[in-house]
């Protein structure tokens, strides 16, 4: 019975039909009295984890008499594929306390882990256990020593690691420039690339994305160029989306919208992210009418918009003043897709109402929100009192930064360029005295 229940569970993946059998083996197990046994509640831990179901998956972990260190692995590792870093770091000391030693399994899902919650401190101890145990020298504990560290943006410590691994795969190139370039150091993802290519190394779909940021953020045309020139020359990339939209996305930034847009076209696959980001780059550019022309073609293509499809071409509303179409499709966040608008999209719509001139319409939006309004969204209300010279509503926005932003000149200033705009030259007083406090340490008034 028992042997027939584990054979059940270690076949159970993360599909909901797969799920509904491995709990009603659960069932079975619990009803025929066949727990606690090691193995079987080892194999529903590590179903529970494949299945995403973690509070189930410790449930049975803490009813466990006795854990091994295949027990601990599996919690590590479904907590970490889950982002629930914290959770997953959290057990790290409970783990020691029970006597047993990490091994290679132990260490990648809580370095994952502290890369996830950029905890360097924390990250460098497990490092320090990786050496003690003799461990640095598997490609999987080295590749997430370097991971870690690259998340945590402590690039020097990355880069020893790096230059002290001896046989360097795809894997470690790829996480060392990625490092480089979502840390801003595009020259150096650049010349870690240039390397690369130098030493005769592999380049594949993962390492093409983050070079091209690099060439994005340096708006390095011609590098960027040289990239694309060489993802036609591999078949390979072909058919990659990600590749695509990073083409597009580098386009753009470089000023070349027309390329981003032949890109696009010559992309036989795309997916939300393709439409997303070929919308804001339109918006980017200021050309809010093909922006949304491309909006209203994904619908009709039968594309499912998500939260960044909807900030994009509400942003591009906002910026050519189309201020009935940026209605409308806010609008249809809730009532068509059943979705709640973000912070971002309640901040692009009092921005777009705002540019308007409907200051009342966008603080009653405002008002009407059902989450509390962040900074984002009063400055956009603040900024188009500033651009209309309303000094009662810029008043009201002003306060409210005041109390979510302490610290921030800009809003007084905002709010002092107001009353100058009016003439009102005791406000102009006022809030330079403010700034004043503020520039002197003391707390403003508020």
């Amino acid at each position: 019975m028992r042997e027939r229940l584990t054979n059940l569970l270690r076949n159970c993946g993360g599909a909901a039909a797969e799920l509904r059998a491995g709990m009603q083996a659960h069932a079975h197990a619990i009803t025929c009295g066949l727990l606690p046994h090691a193995t079987l509640e080892t194999d529903l831990l590590l179903m529970y984890s494949r299945c995403s179901c973690m509070n189930y998956a410790r449930r049975v972990f803490d009813r466990m008499p006795q854990r091994n260190m295949h027990s601990w692995n599996i919690l590590f590792c479904g907590y970490a594929r889950r982002s629930l870093f914290y959770t997953a770091l959290s057990l790290f000391p409970r783990f020691l306390a029970s006597g047993l030693l990490p091994d290679r399994f132990t260490f990648p899902p809580l370095l994952k882990s502290c890369g996830g919650v950029a905890d360097s401190t924390l990250g460098m101890v497990l490092h320090c256990w990786v050496i003690h145990l003799g461990l640095e020298e598997h490609v999987v504990v080295q590749g997430s020593v370097l991971d870690m560290y690259a998340k945590c943006a402590c690039l020097d410590q990355a880069l020893r690691v790096f230059e002290s691994i001896p046989r360097r795969d795809t894997v470690i190139w790829n996480t060392m420039i990625a490092g480089f370039a979502r840390a801003g150091c595009s020259l150096e993802a650049l010349g870690l690339f240039r390397r690369l290519q130098w030493e005769g190394g592999a380049v594949d779909s993962m390492s093409i994305p983050s070079i091209l940021n690099a060439c994005s953020r340096e708006g390095d045309l011609m590098k960027g160029k040289e990239v694309h020139g060489r993802v036609i020359r591999c078949v390979v990339f072909d058919w990659d989306v990600p590749v695509g939209n990073s083409l597009i996305d580098m386009y753009a930034k470089c000023g070349c919208l027309d390329d981003s847009n032949k890109v696009f076209l010559s992309m036989s696959n795309r997916n939300i992210v393709t439409w997303s980001t070929m919308i804001s780059c339109y918006g980017a550019h200021g050309k809010g009418e093909e922006s949304l022309r491309l909006y209203k073609e994904m619908i009709s293509e039968g594309v499912v918009p998500n939260g960044v499809t909807f900030t994009s071409v509400l942003s591009s509303c906002s910026h050519s003043g189309l201020i009935e179409e940026g209605r409308r499709i806010f609008e249809s966040i809730s009532r068509i897709h059943d979705a709640v608008p973000s912070i971002e999209q309640y901040a692009c719509m009092v921005d777009l109402l705002g540019r308007c001139g409907s200051i009342k319409e966008a603080l009653q939006l405002i008002s009407s929100m059902p989450m509390e309004p962040s900074g984002s969204v009063w400055g956009a209300l603040l900024g188009a009192c500033a651009v209309h010279k309303n000094v009662e509503v810029g008043e009201i926005a002003a306060q409210r930064l005041f109390k979510l932003e302490k610290g921030n000149p800009s809003n007084y200033v905002a709010l002092c360029g107001i009353y100058e705009a009016v003439g009102d030259s005791e406000g102009v007083a006022e809030v330079r005295s403010r700034m004043r406090e503020l520039a002197n340490g003391e707390d403003a008034r508020v």
